[in-house]
Parts: structure tokens; sequence; C-alpha cells
């Protein structure tokens, strides 16, 4: 145990003196029997007070295999290391299993790709997913390969300090040509599948920072930077200001312009892509930042709507 350790707690103790794995996972490997002390009995008590010098063994159990399949499914690495994974997702590929989509999500794809680096998120070998991205919206995510890297990566979403810029061609021209959205989101309780404005205490602060780049043909280009991250919020951020995305089938009205457009162009998502992140790296301290151009079909659609 470190000199100054008197009176502190085991896991706080130990977090420090094995900075490779998280204090919640160190508690959990206590609880079940995993550490012992100098004598050979076992320490089940991630409360317990230690003394400087006192010496503890922690057996850290190979990670148990993912219960979702690993599957290959090819994927563009923006960045990758021994901690973490940037990956610039495709519209249409779901990020997490769920109902309706057991296999063939970006969770699966990792689960292969990373096949043997994993080295355990809370004893189980498989990415931490820290945020998402709807389905139908492309662009960047990262992901945690390691305890401390998902414990770091997590927190700074939860402070906010992600840098999360998106692009997104909506309807008509904001007016003015850049503001900001602060509007509390929660469940809609009208329709559970649809996330919506409320203002009676049940909604999560979202805030959407919106400048105009590009005036198109009744749309335009607009980038959206996320100072917090709700679920759909730059899609209903930008709805409630009459500038719905183009293509959205859920927040959206198509204006009859744009309507024989995306049906010729078969653009059958909201045209919106995850242009941007940057962060600070959980382990190494070092700062990063990834950019994406935006993917061929919003390309098509935008150059469409310039001529």
């Amino acid at each position: 145990m470190p000199q100054d350790a008197q009176g502190w707690r085991l896991d706080r103790a130990l977090a420090i003196a094995i900075p490779t794995l998280s204090r919640e996972r160190l508690k959990a490997l206590i609880s079940s029997g995993q550490v012992s002390t100098e004598s050979g009995g076992l320490a089940r008590d991630p409360a317990m007070k230690v003394v400087p010098g006192a010496r503890f063994t922690v057996v850290v159990p190979d990670p148990a295999p993912a219960h979702n399949e690993a599957q290959d499914i090819p994927l563009v690495i923006a960045y990758e290391d021994e901690h973490l994974i940037v990956v610039d997702k495709p519209a249409g590929l779901v990020v997490h299993p769920a109902a309706g989509n057991f296999d063939g999500t970006l969770v699966n794809a990792l689960l292969h790709h990373c096949r043997g680096t994993l080295s355990g998120i809370g004893g189980v070998e498989r990415p931490g997913i820290v945020h998402r991205i709807d389905k139908d919206t492309s662009g960047l995510m990262v992901a945690a390969k390691t305890d401390p890297a998902h414990v770091g990566l997590a927190a700074q979403f939860a402070k906010h300090s992600i840098d999360r810029r998106y692009k997104a061609i909506v309807a008509g021209l904001p007016r003015p040509a850049e503001g900001t959205v602060d509007a509390p989101l929660a469940r809609s309780s009208a329709n559970r599948k649809k996330i919506a404005i409320v203002e009676d205490g049940r909604g999560k602060r979202a805030v959407t920072h919106y400048s105009t780049i590009s005036r198109l043909r009744g749309a335009a280009m607009v980038e959206c930077r996320l100072e917090t991250g709700r679920t759909h919020q730059v899609r209903v951020h930008m709805a409630s200001l009459g500038h719905p995305l183009l293509g959205d089938p859920v927040y959206g009205r198509t204006r009859p312009e744009h309507r024989e457009l995306l049906n010729r162009l078969n653009f059958k998502r909201q045209a919106l892509h995850a242009a941007r992140l940057g962060f600070i790296h959980p382990v190494t301290s070092a700062p990063l930042c990834f950019e994406s151009e935006i993917p061929p079909d919003m390309c098509e659609l935008f150059s469409e709507l310039t001529n």
C-alpha cells in the first residue's frame, strides 16, 4: 500500500496501486474473493481500512466471453491503440444488440475486430460503448477496450467535455443563421418511440449550438455542436426551430419540393453525420481530434440542392 494510505478504503488504495483496473472493477474483485491479505485470508470488504505497507494479492480472472457473437463486419477505423478505438460508422449499422437487432451490430463487429485485445470491461470481454449514434446516422464513435479507458471516457461524456459536431441538411434556411437551442428532452408521453421537448421537470437539459454552413435550394447545411448528448438531440432541436432534417422519418415533414428529390436519390435516412469527435485520451492524457467527411449519399443530396 502507498505510504500515505493510512485509513484509506481498500478499493481506493488498490485503485492507486493498480491504475489499470477501475475502482468499480476492484470492488467487484474484492467482493468476489479475488483479493487476499499477506496472511492468506480473503479481503471481501471494499470499505475495509488499510495501513501503509500492507500487502495484498489481487487475482484478475481472464475476461468472461461476451454473450454476443463476434462477426466479421467491415469497419472503417479512424484510430486505434491498446486502450480505445474510433470508428467511422456507416448509416444503417446499429450500435448495440437489442430487440429486433440481436446481431449484425457495431458491437458484434468490434468483438471480431478487437478479438484478443479486450482486457475486459467489468470482467467481460467486450468493447465499452460510452455513447451511441442512431442507426441511420453516420460518423465517428469511440469505444473503450480497457476498463480505465471506459471509466475515463465515460467521465468526459458525463462532464460534457467531448467535442462533438454534426453536419446536417435541414429544410428551410434557419433565421438567425446561428444560435443555440437550450430545451430539455425526454421520452414523449404520447409516443414512447419519440423524444420530445418537455417542460414538466421530466427532461434532461439539452443544449445544441447550430450555425449555417451553406445556403441551399429550400434547405441549408448546418453544423451542430453538442454541449450535451441526448438521444435524438439534433433531430428534435432542429425540428423545434421549424427546420427538420431532410429525410427524417420521425421528426420531419418532407416538403413537396424535397420529396421527389429524396425518392429519386433513394435517400431514406435523416441527413445527419457525426463529422468531428475530440476528447482527451483517458490513459495518456493526449488531446485527440478526428474528422470525417460527409458520406457519398449526403454529398449527392447536397450537390442536387446546390444546383
